[in-house]
């Protein structure tokens, strides 16, 4: 079963804390001078924050799965919708040792596919170009489709069904 994973960039991270963990209803399950994580079962969801990197906001997006299988079926996922993928491999990054891919959207939003391995006492690589994780390892943006995507049905325009 994989679980969603969210990571956001945060500019106080003990203030943000209480937050979520009110937020939430319960503690993170992992606390670091710089980061923190809750691993909650509903809804199913891999929630970090840190004071890594750039802007406050959100960093990036994923799934952790729970076996390796369901990574490889991710993965071939993605290679079958001829998505650009960032095999990365196994990789030490947010106090995790795992094995993961990247996936980027058009607008640039990376998403990790990942299976964690187990955990570490430090944070990884340090972070390069103002993110939380091996952003050197994300592959570029996806060109944006060419489509009439909720084009109003007054202008004639055919709907792709995306809206």
């Amino acid at each position: 079963m994989k679980r969603f994973h969210v990571h956001v960039h945060v500019r106080d991270l003990q203030a943000s804390i209480a937050f979520y963990a009110k937020l939430f209803g319960a503690a993170p399950t992992r606390v670091e001078s710089d980061y923190a994580k809750w691993m909650l079962e509903d809804p199913r969801l891999n929630f970090a924050i840190s004071q890594r990197g750039g802007e406050p906001g959100v960093d990036h997006l994923g799934f952790q799965t729970d076996t390796e299988a369901e990574l490889t079926e991710l993965r071939a996922q993605a290679e079958s919708a001829d998505l650009a993928l960032a095999d990365v491999g196994t990789a030490d990054c947010c106090y995790a040792r795992s094995d993961k891919h990247w996936v980027t959207d058009p607008q640039g939003l990376a998403w990790e596919h990942f299976h964690t391995l187990e955990n570490i006492p430090t944070f990884g690589k340090a972070p390069q170009s103002g993110s939380a994780c091996c952003p050197g390892e994300r592959p570029a943006p996806q060109p944006e489709p060419k489509s009439t995507c909720c084009a109003p049905a007054s202008s004639g325009a055919a709907r792709t069904g995306c809206c």
